[in-house]
C-alpha cells in the first residue's frame, strides 16, 4: 500500500484542494469535501497535485493507512469534479419504488413495494442524487462521496437482498445472482442420476 501512498494525486482544472491542520479539503463543481489525516500521513499541493508523505515506522498499519489516504483523496478529487454513480434493480411480480419527496439538499424518501404487507420507506441522505426509472424497478444514486454513495447503496440492497431460488429482490445493476437449484429440481436431478447408475 506504501506504493499506492507514493502516487501524486493530479488536480484537474475546476478543482482546489488546499491542506490545514492534517486536514485535506477538495471543492470543484460537484461540491466540497473534507479529508481528516491519520497522524502518521501528511499532504502537500504542490505543482498541480497532491503529494502525500507518511511515517511508515510509526505504526504497524502505516502502510495501509498511507495508501488508504492516498485512494479517499484521489476519490474526493474524482467525486467534486465528476461525482459517482451506482444504480439498483428491483427484481420482482409486483415489486417496484416510488419516489415520494425530497432532493439533493433536504434528502430524498422512497418508497418500496418489496412483497411484504407494507411498503416499505427508505431515506436517502442529502448530497445524493435519486432517478427512478419509469418502469418504477431500477433506482439511480450519484454524487461526490463515493463512500457515502456505497454505504446508501448497499442499505438498500440489504432491505431486500436477491433471493438464491427465484432471484426476486434488490441487487446492484450487472450484478449476477447465482441461483440455487429448487428442492423439485434437486430431487428430480438426482432421481435422474440414480436411474443412470442402474444402468
Amino acid at each position: 500500500m506504501s506504493r499506492i501512498g507514493r502516487i501524486p494525486v493530479v488536480i484537474p482544472s475546476g478543482v482546489q484542494v488546499a491542506v490545514a491542520d492534517g486536514s485535506v479539503k477538495v471543492k470543484g463543481p460537484l461540491g466540497e469535501l473534507t479529508l481528516a489525516l491519520p497522524s502518521v500521513v501528511n499532504a502537500a499541493v504542490k505543482d498541480g497535485r497532491v503529494l502525500l508523505t507518511a511515517d511508515l515506522k510509526a505504526r504497524k498499519d502505516a502502510s495501509a493507512l498511507y495508501g488508504m489516504a492516498r485512494a479517499r483523496v484521489n476519490n474526493m478529487v474524482h467525486g467534486v469534479s465528476q461525482g459517482f454513480q451506482k444504480s439498483l434493480q428491483i427484481v420482482g411480480m409486483g415489486y417496484r419504488v416510488e419516489e415520494t419527496t425530497g432532493d439533493e439538499h433536504k434528502g430524498h424518501t422512497l418508497k418500496l413495494s418489496l412483497g411484504r404487507s407494507h411498503p416499505v420507506m427508505f431515506t436517502v441522505p442529502k448530497g445524493l442524487k435519486v432517478v427512478v426509472d419509469p418502469k418504477k424497478t431500477l433506482i439511480t444514486l450519484s454524487g461526490r462521496d463515493k463512500d457515502q454513495l456505497g454505504q446508501i447503496a448497499a442499505e438498500l440492497r440489504g432491505l431486500k437482498p436477491p433471493e438464491p431460488y427465484k432471484g426476486t429482490g434488490i441487487r446492484y445493476q450487472n450484478e449476477h445472482v447465482r441461483k440455487k437449484a429448487g428442492k423439485a429440481a434437486a430431487g428430480a436431478a438426482g432421481a435422474a442420476g440414480g436411474a443412470g447408475a442402474k444402468k
